[in-house]
């Protein structure tokens, strides 16, 4: 189904002002507004709706709005959700015409949108956008001398690098290596390993620190062990000794931390 995009009405509320009543029409968003082609956005967008049964989208305006003062001014999704509630100038730009109290739209709608344009109209909305605000005075050239461009439609293969999943991942893929070139380990600690991150994260999570902090030293227990049991096993082998360990335990800081 097509959005249901917005119209300048010029309806009056007796309880409420209009936002071009109350903001300065000669702010740098207000004459952005004016020189964008809305009318073009919405034909642009809105070809990757279908016409069909279902809720209807967000209005473009609205959608697209955001995605520039996004980008516009480097914001996190959260924080441009906060800053549209209390900004008027934010609200006219995406197509109010009376002030809003409250968001007119779930967070989580700002990265299904994007999703669904794609990267490649995304980046041409900021680009066109990024161009009329400096025609318009909205923004600065030297503000442009770095922009940086959200990958959220993109997947990450991202871990987030907390003390405890890197004891673990080390672990992992020393003892992965130790397996592809027949060094026969004592243990693994596999099993145990993996148990000891699990609770580490509940514990830090309920900010139980003393009971993390037990965890993530096993963590660092069982790759100190592994370390050692390579070592010995590999001892006299130049060629796993050199070329397979040694840029693990010899040059990183933790493993060499853990050696002894």
């Amino acid at each position: 189904m097509k959005p249901r995009e917005h119209r300048e009405t010029g309806e009056q509320d007796l309880f409420r002002s209009r936002l071009d009543q109350i903001i300065d029409l000669r702010h740098p968003l207000v004459r952005l507004a004016h020189e964008t082609d809305w009318a073009f956005l919405e034909r642009t967008f809105g070809e990757a709706y279908r016409d069909g049964p279902g809720q209807p989208p967000l209005p473009t305006r609205l959608m697209a709005g955001l995605m520039i003062l996004k980008y516009t001014h480097n914001l996190s999704d959260e924080a441009l959700c906060e800053r549209w509630v209390e900004n008027p100038y934010y609200q006219y730009f995406c197509g109010e015409e009376f002030f809003q109290h409250e968001l007119v739209l779930d967070r989580s709608s700002l990265s299904n949108w994007r999703k669904r344009m794609g990267e490649q109209k995304v980046q041409a909305l900021v680009q066109e956008s990024l161009s009329i605000a400096v025609k318009t005075g909205a923004i600065k050239p030297a503000q442009l001398s770095e922009v940086i461009i959200d990958t959220t439609v993109q997947p990450k293969n991202v871990m987030f690098p907390t003390g405890a999943r890197l004891l673990n991942r080390a672990r992992e893929i020393l003892v992965r290596l130790a397996k592809a070139h027949g060094v026969d380990l004592r243990q693994s600690y596999t099993r145990v390993g993996k148990i000891a991150l699990i609770k580490h994260q509940r514990y830090a999570h309920a900010k139980q620190f003393k009971r993390a902090n037990r965890s993530l030293k096993k963590l660092r227990t069982y790759l100190g062990r592994v370390i050692r049991d390579i070592a010995r096993k590999i001892e006299g082998d130049a060629w796993l000794e050199e070329m397979v360990f040694s840029h693990i335990l010899g040059k990183h800081p933790l493993t060499a931390a853990l050696r002894f």
